[in-house]
C-alpha cells in the first residue's frame, strides 16, 4: 500500500511520523509533500523520513489563493508518479484535486473545526477522523476514536522522555524552569483572535525568572529584551525539554496538551477556546485556560508556590493516558484494513 501524507505545519510531522514508520516497517510505503513554514523539513529529515518540498508557506491573501492552486497541483504532478492508493492529512486543502482527479481516497484527521478549512476539504474527503470529544459533527464521514492527537507520538509506547536535555539547556540538577510560548498569529484560524501584548509577555517573562530559568519557544521575532531566552534546542528536543520543566504557559494550545499528557502543568491564553485543553482543565486538572491577561499572574504563584505540583500532575497525566488510545494504532489499524474499517455510515474506535 502507498500512503501520500500532506504536511502544513510542525506538529503534523509529529502526528504521522510514528504511523509513517510502522509503516514502512510493515512494507508499505509513504511519501510527504510539505510547505516550509517552520521545522517541518528538519522534523522529517531528522525522523528520515521520504519527502517533497513543495514550495513556501504563505501569509497574505492573494498568496494564500495562489498557493491553493499551485500547491494542488505539485501534489497532483508528484501523485502522478509515486501513484498513492490512499492520501492522509490533518484537514489539507492541497490533495483534493489529486484525491478527485485520481479517484483515490482522501483521509483527514481532524482536531480543531476551522470552518474555512473543513468547507473546502469536506466534500472530497471519504473520512474525517475525529476524538469522541471533538464537539463538531460531520455526518456519516466522522469516524470517533478515544484519544488526542498529541497520544499518536507522545503516548509511552513511542516516547520516552530523555533526563539528558537539562544538561543541553545548562540546568544544575533538580533546577526549576519554566517553557513559555509564543505564537505568530498568522494562521487563517488565528484571524481575530489574540493571545498576549508585549507588555504582558514581558512581565510574565521576568517574573518567572525571578522563580527559575525561562525559555522561549517563538514562531516569529522576540523583542531585544526577549532574545536571550529563546530555547537553544533544536525542535526534536522540544517534548524532552516539555517533559521536565515545571510549568509550561503561553498562547500554544498543543503545546499545552503536550504538557499536559507529559505531566507538566500548563497555563494556556488566547481567545481561541479549544475543546481538547478544556477537556484536560475539567476532567483532568492539568491545564488552566485564560482568554485574557487577567487572573495569569495569581495562577502562576499559586501553582508554582505548591510544592508537589510537578508530582501530582504526573499522576494526573497518567490517569489520561490510561482513559485513552493509542492513536497511531488505531491509524494503522484504520488505513490498512480499509475501506472495511470504515463501513457505510462511519464508526467509533477506543
Amino acid at each position: 500500500m502507498k500512503v501520500l501524507i500532506d504536511i502544513g505545519h510542525p506538529g503534523h510531522v509529529h502526528l504521522f511520523k510514528n504511523f509513517a514508520h510502522e509503516f514502512l516497517k510493515k512494507g508499505h510505503m509513504v511519501l510527504f509533500t510539505v510547505r516550509e513554514k517552520e521545522h517541518e523539513m528538519g522534523l522529517l529529515r531528522y525522523e528520515r523520513l521520504p519527502y517533497i518540498k513543495i514550495g513556501r508557506h504563505r501569509v497574505s491573501r492573494p498568496g494564500k489563493i495562489f498557493g491553493f492552486i499551485w500547491f494542488n497541483l505539485r501534489v497532483l504532478f508528484i501523485s502522478l508518479k509515486f501513484k498513492p492508493d490512499i492520501y492522509l492529512s490533518h484537514g489539507s486543502v492541497y490533495t483534493l484535486l489529486s484525491s478527485l482527479l485520481l479517484r483515490k481516497p482522501n483521509i483527514a484527521l481532524e482536531d480543531t473545526g476551522n470552518l474555512e478549512q473543513v468547507r473546502l476539504y469536506l466534500p472530497f474527503t471519504r473520512a474525517v477522523l475525529t476524538s469522541e470529544s471533538f464537539p463538531f459533527r460531520y455526518g456519516a464521514k466522522q469516524v470517533f476514536y478515544n484519544g488526542y492527537h498529541e497520544l499518536a507520538y507522545l503516548h509511552p509506547d513511542y516516547f520516552r522522555p530523555d533526563p539528558a536535555v537539562q544538561k543541553e539547556l545548562g540546568l544544575a540538577e533538580g533546577e526549576k524552569y519554566f517553557i513559555v510560548r509564543f505564537v505568530a498569529w498568522q494562521a487563517s484560524h488565528d484571524r481575530n483572535n489574540s493571545g498576549l501584548n508585549s507588555q504582558e509577555k514581558t512581565e510574565i517573562v521576568r517574573y518567572l525568572s525571578s522563580r527559575g530559568r525561562v525559555f522561549i519557544s517563538a514562531e516569529a521575532y522576540l523583542p531585544p529584551e526577549l532574545e536571550p531566552y529563546r530555547l537553544p534546542l533544536p525542535p526534536e528536543r522540544l517534548h524532552h525539554a516539555l517533559s521536565y520543566a515545571t510549568l509550561f504557559l503561553g498562547e500554544g494550545a498543543t503545546m499545552a496538551s503536550e504538557s499536559a499528557i507529559l505531566g507538566t502543568a500548563a497555563i494556556y491564553i488566547s481567545t481561541i477556546r479549544l475543546w481538547v485543553l478544556e477537556e484536560q482543565q475539567r476532567d483532568y486538572g492539568i491545564v488552566s485556560c485564560f482568554r485574557s491577561f487577567e487572573g495569569v499572574m495569581e495562577k502562576i504563584n499559586c501553582l508554582l508556590d505548591h510544592p508537589g505540583l510537578k508530582a501530582e500532575t504526573k499522576v494526573k497525566s497518567d490517569r489520561l493516558i490510561k482513559d485513552k488510545c493509542d492513536l497511531t494504532g488505531f491509524m494503522i489499524r484504520f488505513i490498512e484494513k480499509w475501506p472495511e474499517s470504515f463501513g457505510t455510515v462511519g464508526g467509533k474506535d477506543r
